[in-house]
């Protein structure tokens, strides 16, 4: 008797795609610093600005602006920057000042520590399979020094669809040449990386650094702490 689909054996796993923030950085204190540099851009080349906002209000503007059209939860550096358009354009700014103080929050979201696991995991993970990564951040794997790790990566502002649309892990899977089933996705957020990968057909690994609690009603292939854990449980999987 032939079996049912329902009752095969998954796939071999040919494939990991990666998030990013949380899952091989720690995002809180990049942002922090990276807003707080900002700020102090903005005493010195807006000071109309600096007087009238705080970096609290400032991400309070960007928290309702992002309510205002979809496309501010896909593209976040959109966001950031249409945010700050609007506030110079308020106090009389020169909007040309709005690239470059963009450009120094990009370097300093792109100044990331790793996680001390991350470079060496990663290492023994693409001599056995295929990496990637799917992020709906901006953060430039170039200068984090990554990029080389991963065949693909994939960013929700410049695709135009963000995690958890299915069709932004089959690009992903698309490009890579690997089928959906035989991809593994792994991020820290139980809904956009968890949820969102399996109901794309990928398997999904949550990356539980923090000692988070799991949402009910969401049930990861795996839970791991670290991308050792990972390393471990995917070659059990083989």
């Amino acid at each position: 008797m032939k079996p049912s689909a329902s009752t095969l054996p998954p796939p071999p796993i040919e494939a990991v795609l990666f998030d990013l923030d949380d899952t091989l950085w720690a995002i809180e204190p990049v942002l922090v610093r990276a807003e707080g540099l900002l700020y102090d851009w903005l005493r010195q080349h807006a000071p109309a600005v600096a007087a009238a906002h705080t970096v609290a209000s400032l991400r309070e503007r960007r928290m309702a602006l992002m309510q205002t059209d979809p496309i501010y939860r896909i593209d976040l550096w959109k966001l950031r920057h249409t945010a700050l358009t609007e506030v110079f354009r308020e106090h009389d700014v020169d909007l040309t000042l709005v690239d470059p103080a963009m450009a120094l929050f990009s370097e300093a979201r792109s100044t990331v520590a790793l996680f001390d696991d991350v470079e060496p995991a990663l290492l023994r993970l693409k001599d056995k399979l295929t990496l990637g990564s799917v992020s709906n951040g901006f953060a430039d794997l170039e200068r984090i020094g990554l990029a080389g790790h991963f065949g693909v990566s994939i960013a929700a502002h410049r695709f135009g669809r963000a995690k958890p649309d299915p069709t932004i892990f089959h690009a992903a899977c698309e490009a890579l040449q690997v089928a959906p089933g035989a991809t593994v996705y792994v991020g820290d957020d139980p809904l956009l990386d968890v949820q969102g990968a399996q109901q794309a057909g990928l398997r999904a690994v949550w990356m539980n650094r923090f000692a988070r609690t799991l949402p009910d009603g969401i049930s990861p292939d795996a839970i791991c702490r670290d991308l050792h854990e990972l390393h471990d449980w995917l070659a059990a999987q083989a």
